[in-house]
């Protein structure tokens, strides 16, 4: 891609994105905006290349594809800000933020564009995420496939059809790692009641979570078919899974997912 990309926004998800597209020795010409001086000056020591604006206008003047990485309660603002820019430049919008619409995004441009909402979690930060797209009618295919190679620099993309399958995207991969983070720091919990020391309890958990998450990508067998082959009849790890199954497991996990889908969609009307 021989374009411009600019970042709006130099937080931790622009870094991470920028991280991942100068590994993948991207051909975009990057841009970023943030009016603070220390943050900009941290993206040119680390990525020389990228060139770096205080005034988002400026920074949108020639792109071709702008990345809107600003906090959901400040996008409307800076949208509107950029409205005169972006309607007589007409470039592909990508927007980061959580739960704001693309009508919402649309009107406070202006003008109808092409516009794709994204929803990528946190292990972006580690090039390891799971993002959610979705594209509105003027987005075009060769724009869809801008879209999903920057976003790809950080991890898998899945593309949605209906805007409001972002909202369970949210509920499963948007919010899913502190779930496991909840259950890491709970094994943990009860390794150093069993005995072993914070560290050694810290280590094998971590471990082993990265182990079965490498075990069930590289592998074609559903999860469940994996679980059962580490669960042997009589053993230990069956006596533990019962101990769990007890505890209504499966029904917790589909009411916490349930209630995280439904906040997030009240978020995106509030």
């Amino acid at each position: 891609m021989n374009k411009t990309l600019t970042f709006i926004g130099a937080g931790n998800m622009a870094r991470s994105l920028i991280a991942g597209l100068v590994q993948d020795n991207t051909t975009l010409q990057l841009h970023i905006a943030d009016p603070d001086p220390l943050a900009l000056d941290s993206i040119q020591k680390n990525w020389p290349t990228v060139q770096v604006f205080q005034d988002n206008r400026s920074a949108c003047f020639q792109a071709d594809i702008i990345v809107l990485a600003v906090k959901p309660h400040l996008l409307l603002s800076v949208c509107e800000n950029l409205r005169e820019t972006i309607q007589t430049t007409q470039p592909l919008i990508v927007s980061i933020a959580a739960g704001v619409r693309e009508d919402r995004i649309s009107q406070a441009l202006g003008t109808e564009l092409p516009i794709v909402r994204c929803m990528p979690n946190t292990p972006a930060l580690v090039q390891a995420g799971a993002t959610g797209l979705y594209a509105n009618a003027q987005v075009s295919d060769e724009q869809r496939s801008d879209a999903e190679a920057i976003l790809r620099a950080v991890g898998i993309t899945l593309w949605f059809s209906d805007e409001d399958q972002l909202d369970a995207v949210t509920a499963v991969s948007g919010s899913g790692p502190a779930y496991f983070f909840l259950v890491m720091e709970a094994m943990q919990a009860a390794a150093n009641q069993l005995g072993l020391k914070q560290e050694e309890a810290r280590l094998l958990v971590l471990q082993t979570a990265l182990g079965a998450a490498k075990l069930a990508m590289e592998s074609s067998d559903d999860v469940a078919v994996l679980r059962e082959r580490v669960t042997s009849r009589g053993g230990t790890t069956e006596a533990a899974l019962q101990v769990l199954n007890q505890g209504g497991l499966h029904e917790l996990f589909q009411q916490a997912l349930s209630a995280a889908q439904q906040r997030a969609k009240e978020l995106a009307k509030s």
